[in-house]
């Protein structure tokens, strides 16, 4: 291995680093954004489903369906989906970052035991 390979490696291993402490907040919010999403969900359909009953359905079935073909559920969906991809962006470019991380610390390792047999 080169210095100069061994010099971006470096660099490379403080870049995860530093992209870990710089969107911890970012992956934080955009999971509690998904988990309020998913369970502000029920109680959208409960009010829905109020609505259905006061609109005269008297039966529960009936409710939970005039709930979930409203299209105001339906945006909150659309909503969600989105909390999923954006928390999803951000937990898989952290698990890549760890992963660097992780080789790193292997090609590192090897190094060591090489320097040690020369």
């Amino acid at each position: 291995m080169s210095d100069e390979s061994e010099n971006n490696a470096e660099i490379n291993i403080f870049r995860a680093l530093d992209f870990i402490r710089d969107y911890a907040p970012a992956y934080a919010k955009a999971k509690a954004e998904r988990v309020y999403m998913e369970e502000y969900r029920k109680s959208k359909k409960a009010l829905l489903m109020k609505a259905a009953m006061k609109d005269g359905h008297s039966s529960v079935n009936a409710q939970e369906r005039e709930a979930y073909a409203d299209e105001g559920y339906m945006e909150h969906l659309k909503a969600l989906s989105d909390a999923v991809v954006a928390e999803e962006t951000l937990r898989w470019r952290m698990v890549a970052a760890q992963a660097r991380i992780e080789v790193w610390r292997t090609l590192e390792s090897t190094r060591r035991i090489e320097a040690k047999t020369l």
